[in-house]
């Protein structure tokens, strides 16, 4: 299947995009990256290096010298699938977003990132925003990460005028996770960039959180509750929810992915392998739905 995969400029999540990349290619589908200009998109390089993370981070060459920094970074496998992308003819030779047409498409991937270079040319694209209600509208499978879902509570279906989240079920980057982060860096790590994981920060009169990933995406649904998170007492919430654990290809235990319908969702990075493989199950429900569909036509 034609996978869309749309990036902002610079800044988003090598592991969020990455991982994904690799877990669908891996079993066949083909992704298409696209970009603002054309150009080749940057991940957030702080992601990558771990560099500039730590107290010491803002002093050159002692900035190599990384402790949170590693931490916090992709984890080797994540870094690993990141170079290969990198090689993708397909991520070398991005299409436009102004040229897309979500016809030419049979899914939808938005991966995530916090730096604040994704706000304008990705959370803030009307012409994304434009695509990824068509993608629902024509029930195509999506699936979206971290701040990738932000994307989507700001896309409006033309027949409600409402998000095309409102009546859904969704996860997202939730207010513990992206605060837990905010705080590490802001007091004990990159204290001359304080906001460095806040992608917006409130404005005067709002309080603490408002515009948080969660708080935002959740103003977005038909009620709170259709707001997905790990519920209190249930098994391993611990590692589900501390940000220290991450998923990895052979244990899902610390992830945390919804599925509603053709729509899959996850919180973070620590997600990315199961939030993969489910949305390899949802684009091969959908494949076969199709052919059972075209067979009967014909």
């Amino acid at each position: 299947m034609k996978i869309l995969v749309p990036l902002p400029a610079r800044g988003f999540d090598p592991t969020e995009a990455a991982v994904s990349w690799k877990t669908l290619r891996d079993v066949g589908h083909t992704l298409y990256f696209a970009t603002p200009d054309g150009q080749v998109s940057k991940a957030d390089p702080l992601m990558l290096s771990g560099e500039g993370l730590d107290p010491w981070g803002f002093i050159p060459v002692l900035n190599k010298l990384r402790v949170i920094g590693l931490l916090l970074r992709a984890r080797k496998g994540a870094r690993v699938a990141y170079k290969a992308m990198a090689r993708d003819p397909r991520f070398l030779a991005p299409l436009r977003h102004a040229d897309l047409d979500s016809g030419e498409f049979d899914a939808l991937l938005l991966p995530g990132g916090h730096h604040k270079n994704i706000r304008e040319d990705y959370l803030e694209s009307e012409v994304l925003q434009r695509i990824a209600a068509e993608f629902f509208a024509a029930d195509k499978p999506v699936a979206a990460i971290c701040h990738g879902v932000v994307l989507l509570a700001r896309s409006q279906s033309k027949e409600t005028g409402k998000s095309v989240l409102y009546g859904r079920k969704t996860t997202a980057l939730t207010w513990a996770l992206e605060k837990s982060a905010w705080h590490l860096t802001k007091y004990f790590a990159r204290f001359w960039d304080p906001n460095y994981y806040r992608t917006y920060t409130e404005s005067a009169g709002q309080e603490v959180g408002y515009m948080g990933v969660e708080q935002e995406v959740t103003r977005a649904l038909a009620s709170p509750d259709d707001f997905k998170n790990v519920s209190a007492g249930s098994e391993h919430h611990y590692v589900k929810t501390s940000g220290i654990h991450r998923d990895t290809p052979n244990d899902f235990t610390p992830a945390f992915v919804v599925r509603d319908g053709n729509y899959v969702s996850a919180r973070w990075p620590g997600d990315v392998h199961l939030f993969a493989k489910t949305f390899v199950r949802v684009l091969a429900e959908a494949r076969s739905a199709k052919l059972v569909f075209t067979d009967r036509a014909a």
